[in-house]
């Protein structure tokens, strides 16, 4: 019978079973698929570097069984539930947004996978399948049949320890040899010296410098061939196709000089060019490194979390205190931070920060539970698997599906200048090449690679990331953790500024607290104690810690409904706890004030009044905003500390009382209607909705670990008081952004000023472009590290 070789994969096809497609033979469907996607894409270019590139390495077969091990597999899962699982894989060969674009549409080439991103800092792959429909094997074996086999390595996962690409390293140290030995050998030709034994080993000398150039040429250099061959394919023009031009046409050129002896050529200058190039890249990704070190493990989140000690004594610590075998307490709408085992009887947990499905999923004791649920209804008990992976908390903040839709107009102007740059450069580099070539050829050949190496749009590219960098670094120094960098243009934005009351402007931590009513039965508070417990709403907090400590008893029923109150069921009795309309189905009487009613049995006992302490510093920083800010107050209360705010705040700041959540959100949407670029400040629990309805959502955190997707910054509330220094550091940045803008854009033109004008041997040109970027890079850290202490000394 017949047999044909797939053009994808190049396994023998049967003829009878062959599929045609485009005029080529495909052995399946998925290898037609692949295909089809990469054509529709102009990315057929795939095919260009090998023949069937997608064939499976011949070693492969067999590979990968262990992944058939359920238990292995566990090991690997970052999350796992019935219907979605979810894993990182390295991948070695990710280099370019073509890849980043192939394996983000892994859903269109495997049934059973939903999506798939890229993390290209750290060559990762973080895939969300179902495990019912497709298994980690197979979609290894597809990456692997599409040439981006992942690096799976146990004792990796294990220990934590991630397999480092050191490529660049090696060609920075060949590169570097190259260039030393030539240098050293190229000495008599600079100084010309006339003498015999130079004379007559002159040939062997000059076959040494070409034979020592070879390794840098073809070894050091690769990456800008290979990037640059990938833009022309793709007709995509980037930076790296005058670098390699000028790199070709000063080999080429040094070729034939030495060919014909007509001198020494310029292998020197050509070494040292790759050598300056390589070591200005290796500057950049280890300035990044510094960057997203500090970002992912300096800058905690300000969240804490309910530890139980070994005396059965309740202690809130920070997350990242949190250690394997610790026991946790996880009340209503909390998030759970880290892997563990449920204690407690039985739970329903929302995963849909991780897997974007707002279905609950019931747990039961033993059972275990993943990080980045959230509890739902009563609380928990749970013991800790794992610490705190911070970077993983990190991700499912920053999950695109919580994005807001925000045009980054630094980023428009550095793509419109990129997009026409190189175009511009080549124009220029073969115009002055052509005006030069009749007047010297030796002038002109520098000129032309000068031109091309010397014009950079690197500094360029990197004044907006540096800036924002070293922004994130500073404000989480002082506890204001940002979700992107975007934040901070958004922040810089902003015109209207609203506040949410309770647990914002107010703190969760000083209160006097009052009861009228008939008196209380111990039982009564023990029972009202345990039902607290569950709660995570600042007068809930504060009355819970205002009890007695007490036994605790199982809460067979919760319900805590937003912006009302709660409703449980604890020894067969019915507690209810909330507001006057919630509790007793009527309105507030006339003596408003803050207070929580009290039911229980069915029986109105009465209610607790809370004089609210406002937070330290609150009326300077009041003061501060309104000279630049409209401000407004919200909040859900009644209208009881109406005469205190108004004395209190600044004059025309508009205060609304009686507000529940889904009004919040609709008066962040009028404002934003009237053209306001507005500002949200709440505690993340009511204010959910009116937070990602904002341009910038902050949630104030204090001792309570409520997680939202909804914020764009988490605010530690001891720095309330410095809200209105970010606002002014984000405004700086955006200066920052473009005084370095216009900086880099001034290098440009002087350096092809004195390029075209002969005035710029090729080796300088190599040594100033690094030097450009570390320029930038110091001006937007030494800039925005000055306004940062500036700002806090006024």
């Amino acid at each position: 019978m017949d047999t044909q070789n797939c053009f994808h994969c190049g396994l023998n096809i049967v003829e009878s079973e062959e599929i045609i497609f485009d005029e080529k033979k495909f052995c399946c469907n998925g290898c037609k698929t692949v295909y089809e996607i990469f054509s529709v894409n102009d990315m057929s270019c795939y095919y260009d570097f090998e023949n069937s590139p997608g064939a499976t390495p011949l070693d492969i077969n067999g590979k990968y069984d262990f992944l058939e091990n359920e238990n292995i597999v566990s090991k690997l899962l970052e999350f796992q539930e019935s219907a979605t699982a979810i894993v990182s894989l390295n991948i070695p060969h990710i280099h370019c947004s073509s890849c980043i674009w192939i394996l983000e549409n892994l859903h269109r080439l495997q049934e059973g996978i939903s999506s798939s991103q890229v993390n290209f800092p750290e060559k990762k792959v973080r895939v969300t399948y179902n495990p019912e429909v497709v298994s980690l094997k197979t979609i290894v074996y597809l990456l692997s049949s599409i040439g981006y086999e992942p690096y799976i390595s146990l004792e990796n996962y294990e220990t934590g320890k991630n397999n480092i690409d050191r490529s660049l390293t090696y060609k920075l140290g060949v590169a570097f040899f190259c260039f030393g030995n030539i240098m050293l050998l190229s000495f008599p030709e600079y100084f010309e010296v006339k003498e015999f034994w130079l004379d007559s080993f002159k040939p062997f000398f000059r076959g040494l410098i070409f034979a020592l150039s070879l390794p840098a040429f073809f070894y050091s250099a690769s990456d800008y061939y290979v990037s640059a061959y990938k833009s022309i394919k793709s007709r995509m023009l980037n930076i790296d196709i005058p670098i390699a031009l000028g790199i070709i046409v000063m080999f080429i050129r040094s070729t034939v000089d030495i060919l014909f002896d007509y001198g020494s050529g310029f292998f020197d200058s050509l070494t040292g060019l790759i050598f300056f190039m390589l070591l200005g890249k290796m500057f950049q990704i280890k300035t990044y490194s510094f960057l997203s070190f500090e970002r992912d493990f300096k800058s905690y989140f300000p969240i804490a979390i309910t530890r139980i000690n070994s005396d059965s004594s309740e202690e809130s610590v920070p997350i990242y205190d949190i250690q394997k075998g610790d026991r946790l307490l996880i009340r209503n709408q909390e998030l759970i931070p880290v892997d563990g085992i449920l204690i407690s009887d039985k739970t329903a947990i929302d995963y849909s920060f991780v897997t974007g499905e707002a279905d609950p999923i019931t747990k039961n004791s033993g059972d275990k539970v993943f990080a980045g649920g959230k509890q739902m209804g009563k609380v928990i008990e749970m013991e800790v698997l794992h610490s705190v992976s911070q970077s993983y908390l990190t991700q499912l903040w920053s999950n695109d599906v919580f994005q807001k839709n925000v045009e980054r107009k630094h980023k428009t102007i550095t793509d419109t200048i990129s997009r026409y740059f190189t175009p511009a450069l080549l124009f220029i580099a073969f115009l002055a090449f052509g005006y030069w070539v009749f007047i010297d050829t030796n002038t002109a050949f520098n000129v032309f690679t000068a031109v091309l190496i010397v014009a950079c749009p690197c500094a360029l590219a990197l004044t907006a990331p540096f800036t924002m960098g070293n922004v994130l670094r500073i404000v989480g120094k002082q506890q204001f953790y940002l979700k992107n960098a975007l934040v901070i243009e958004q922040l810089a934005a902003v015109d209207t500024i609203v506040f949410d009351k309770t647990g914002t402007i107010t703190t969760n931590k000083k209160s006097n607290i009052l009861y009228e009513g008939e008196v209380l039965s111990s039982q009564n508070t023990i029972q009202l104690k345990n039902v607290l417990r569950a709660s995570n709403h600042p007068l809930s907090r504060m009355l819970y810690d205002y009890f007695p400590d007490s036994t605790k008893i199982k809460t067979t029923y919760f319900e805590e409904i937003t912006g009302q109150g709660i409703v449980a069921t604890i020894d067969g009795v019915e507690v209810q706890v909330g507001s006057g309309i919630f509790v007793e189905n009527k309105a507030e009487n006339h003596n408003l004030q803050t207070a929580v009613h009290v039911k229980i049995g069915g029986i109105y006992l009465g209610k607790y009044i809370f004089n609210n302490q406002y937070r330290d510093g609150l009326e300077l920083l009041f003061k501060n905003l309104k000279q630049e800010y409209q401000i407004k107050v919200l909040s859900g209360d009644n209208e009881g500390e109406r005469a205190i705010l108004e004395e209190l705040l600044p004059k025309g700041t508009e205060l609304i009382f009686n507000q529940k959540p889904e009004q919040k959100l609709e008066f962040i949407k009028k404002l934003q209607e009237d053209g306001k670029n507005v500002m949200m400040v709440g505690d993340g629990l009511n204010d959910a909705g009116a937070l990602a309805q904002s341009n910038v959502g902050i949630s104030i955190s204090e001792n309570v670990n409520v997680f939202s997707p909804a914020c764009d910054a988490i605010l530690e509330a001891k720095q309330f008081e410095k809200l209105d220094y970010f606002l002014k550091l984000s405004k700086k940045a955006m200066l920052t952004i473009k005084m370095s803008f216009a900086l880099s854009l001034l290098y440009n033109i002087v350096g092809l000023s004195f390029a075209v004008t002969a005035n710029l041997q090729p080796l300088i040109a190599a040594i100033i472009m690094p030097l450009s970027t570390i320029t930038i890079v110091s001006f937007v850290t030494v800039m925005s590290n000055y306004y940062a202490k500036n700002l806090m000394r006024r």
